[in-house]
This record gives structure tokens, C-alpha cells and sequence, in this order.
């Protein structure tokens, strides 16, 4: 199927942009830790029926060490750590300049992907990938940044937090990458990640003494639900599409195409959430699609 990578990556989008909206509603209830962990906990059962289903086995232990500790790795990074440096990004300099910071990642994934991978970029694919970048940007750049009374060296943490979360998601990718080479199925590559990321967040709740308090905050059946949904939506559906798309697109195309999140969160912000739209924020958008439709044909 043409494009189907960058089909993949824009469907990645959208299920980012519902999860963000489901996880942001349970969050106000029960607390981000809560929604963080059973997030994985969910995804993580759904994938171990599911590839049963699939593959006969709950787990992929034919993939290999090599393989399983790319993806193990390329969890720890993605699920953990750099979920943990974008959340303090964002308590340190707001959403405006956290979210900011983020489009940093498809810069880094193509020239990670040109440095390791080999993968090239053609001039007016770079053009294409520059304006959907400023189009993000100049959307998510708008608005106040929810921090206030944040000093200098506090800020400037902050910032280095913030690239450290763009570029660890950035170094998952290409660590999912090359843990799928020789056709490993996107659905397996995922459930290795979710394994590890899993592992690494209950361990720290368990040292920190926390597991059973967070786990206590689902009786919140309403947050539960929300949850849930997010949990088919993002590290179930969506993460697996985001592997399959960049085994079967570049890595700086399907990056940018995955990047449109905060683009199409501006419609759901309208009808879930109430907020006013600016003219300058639908002009980004704009923007924003039409680079990405760009990628399509140059």
C-alpha cells in the first residue's frame, strides 16, 4: 500500500490527540502518577491477550537478546525516563514552552536516522518537514505557558529537561527501529517496550513505597474509563502504528507526521475542554497540514 507509513504516522496523531485529552480528564481526578502507571498496566494486558490471539505465544521470545534488549531499552527511555523529564518540563516552564520544545524531536530523529540508519532526506522533503515544524510551533508558541514565578536557573532546567524528553523519544524510535529489523511485528516490538517501560515504573513505586496508594486512586470508575480508553488509544493502537510507520516511512517524515498532535488537539479543545481558538492558532494549523500533505508527494 503507498504511503502506508505515512498513513501510520498520521493515524499516530490522532490517537495521541484522544489519549492526551482522555488522559488530561482522569488526571484532574486522580493524579498524573495514577494515570502514568495504569496506563501501562492496561496496555500491557490488552497486548499480552492480544498477541496470543495473534501469535500463539503471550510473548516474543524468539525475537532474540539482541532485539529484546533494543526495545527494552527503547521502553525504559520512552515510557520512563522521558515521559518523567517532559512531565517536570512541563511543571518547570508550562505547556507552551515544554510542548515547544517537543518539535525538537523530529529534528533529532532525522538526523539520528541519518547518522545510525543511513536514511537520507531529499531537499524538498527537508522544506516540507521545516513548514509543518513552524506550523506546530507557531501554534503551540501561542497563549501564556501556565508557569509563573519561575526563575532563571529553575527555567533553564526546565529547558534542558524539555530537549532531553524530545530527544528520548527521538532515541526510542531509532532504538525501536532497529529492534524490528529482520521483520519483527510492530505489535510484538510494543509489547517488549510496554514490558520494560511497565517494570520500570512499578519498580518505583515500589521503592518510593507508592504502589498501593496509586492503585487505591483507580475506584474512581469514572478516571478508570478515561484511562482505558487512553490506553487503547496510546500505548496499545497507537504506539504500535508509530513503530509500524517508521519501519515503512523515513524517520524524519514519519517523526514530523507523528509531531501533528498538538495541531489536532486544537478541535478537541474547542468541543472537550471549551477554550477559544484564535485566528493566529488556525493559521498554524493550516500550515501544519500542509506541510504534512507535502510529504506526501515530494
Amino acid at each position: 500500500m503507498p504511503y502506508a507509513g505515512e498513513l501510520a504516522a498520521l493515524l499516530t496523531a490522532v490517537c495521541w490527540s484522544i489519549n492526551s485529552v482522555c488522559f488530561t480528564l482522569a488526571g484532574r481526578r486522580v493524579g498524573s502518577p495514577a494515570v502514568n502507571a495504569s496506563r501501562l498496566f492496561m496496555a500491557l494486558a490488552m497486548l499480552l491477550v492480544v498477541h496470543q490471539l495473534l501469535y500463539g505465544t503471550p510473548f516474543p521470545f524468539h525475537a532474540g537478546g539482541a532485539r529484546l534488549a533494543a526495545l527494552g531499552v527503547s521502553g525504559l527511555i520512552g515510557f520512563a525516563l522521558g515521559d518523567a523529564l517532559l512531565f517536570e518540563a512541563f511543571l518547570l516552564l508550562g505547556a507552551r514552552v515544554a510542548m515547544l520544545l517537543m518539535t525538537l524531536s523530529p529534528v533529532f530523529s532525522a538526523l539520528l536516522a541519518w547518522a545510525f540508519l543511513g536514511q537520507t532526506l531529499s531537499p524538498l522533503k527537508l522544506a516540507a518537514i521545516a513548514a509543518t515544524l513552524g506550523g506546530i510551533a507557531w501554534v503551540v508558541a501561542e497563549g501564556s505557558d501556565g508557569a509563573t514565578g519561575t526563575h532563571g536557573g529553575a527555567r533553564s532546567l526546565g529547558v534542558l529537561l524539555g530537549i532531553g524528553g524530545a530527544l528520548g523519544q527521538s532515541v526510542g524510535l531509532i532504538l525501536s527501529e532497529y529492534g524490528m529489523r529482520g521483520g519483527l511485528p510492530s505489535l510484538s516490538a510494543n509489547l517488549v517496550r510496554v514490558v520494560a517501560g511497565t517494570a520500570a515504573i512499578s519498580l518505583w513505586f515500589l521503592v518510593r513505597g507508592q504502589f498501593l496508594d496509586q492503585a487505591r486512586r483507580l475506584r474512581d470508575v469514572r478516571a478508570s474509563v478515561l484511562i482505558f480508553v487512553g490506553a487503547v488509544t496510546g500505548p496499545f493502537i497507537g504506539v504500535v502504528l508509530s513503530l509500524y510507520a517508521i519501519t515503512h516511512a523515513s524517520m524524519g517524515v514519519a517523526a514530523t507526521l507523528m509531531s501533528l498532535s498538538p495541531v489536532i488537539l486544537l478541535p478537541l479543545s474547542v468541543f472537550v475542554f471549551r477554550e477559544r481558538v484564535s485566528p493566529r492558532a488556525w493559521a498554524g494549523t493550516v500550515v501544519s497540514l500542509a506541510g504534512a500533505a507535502a510529504l506526501f508527494w515530494v
